[in-house]
């Protein structure tokens, strides 16, 4: 990132402090900056959000881990085969237009307001991105390649194993970039379910007493976490495809 860039949001910030030292801003409505950096620090001494924080990754990884698992057995039954896309894809496309929000009340009405609703809100919001981008990778697979592999015979299997996953792959981990932040999003949802740990519980905690400054420390968490998720799938799917392409070249 270039100087340049970074000229704008730092002034932003100055005038954001400058505005909060001259009570323009009060801190009930805005932190100011030095504020927010000051309770991030004492947060972090003190135990408090390290711990909210692996709640809250926990929670992320099981429901992503469930959405990713169900996601991806739910895209091989629809693009392996027609008969799974017809008894498959009609109900998800229907569930995928509910309004996710709205489905919050019914989750609590099904599991409770324990751990079990956060994490299936979570498995749910991510199956979606992982159904449809691996669905699509497998439909796309190019013909000419599937032809040769019958012509070099090939089986069924052989075929999904060798030719059709493997060209699914680029779609594959696209939906699971895709995936991790929808992830983050349903986590910010679930966290306001009752939650007792969890950086969702510090923010609202906050509220109760009026403090900005550890609303917007939590929300620069969340910012954070996507970040780094970003960060993480890119990463992976840099490594992935590059030893793809090392194989495929025969290097």
């Amino acid at each position: 990132m270039s100087v340049r860039r970074l000229l704008s949001p730092l002034l932003i910030l100055a005038l954001w402090q400058v505005a909060s030292v001259a009570g323009v801003v009060s801190p009930r409505v805005l932190a100011a900056p030095s504020l927010i950096i000051v309770t991030a620090w004492q947060l972090i001494v003190s135990g408090a959000l390290p711990y909210h924080l692996l709640v809250s990754l926990l929670r992320m990884a099981a429901g992503l881990g469930i959405g990713v698992f169900v996601g991806t057995g739910l895209a091989l039954m629809a693009g392996l085969s027609q008969t799974g896309e017809d008894a498959v894809d009609a109900p998800l496309q229907m569930v995928r237009a509910l309004p996710f929000v709205g489905l919050v009340p019914l989750f609590i009405l099904w599991f409770g307001i324990g751990e079990t609703p956060k994490i299936a809100l979570i498995a749910l919001g991510t199956m979606f991105p992982i159904y449809l981008n691996l669905f699509a990778g497998i439909r796309g697979a190019d013909p000419k390649l599937v032809e040769a592999g019958r012509v070099f015979g090939l089986s069924r299997i052989g075929l999904i194993r060798q030719i059709i996953l493997p060209s699914a792959l680029p779609s594959a981990l696209v939906g699971l970039r895709y995936a991790m932040g929808v992830a983050l999003l349903s986590l910010v949802v679930a966290e306001q379910i009752n939650s007792s740990a969890g950086i969702g519980f510090l923010i609202n905690d906050a509220r109760d007493f009026l403090r900005t400054d550890v609303i917007l420390v939590g929300l620069l968490v969340y910012a954070l976490l996507g970040l780094a998720a970003d960060a993480v799938v890119r990463r992976l799917e840099r490594r992935v495809l590059h030893g793809r392409v090392r194989l495929i070249n025969g290097r």
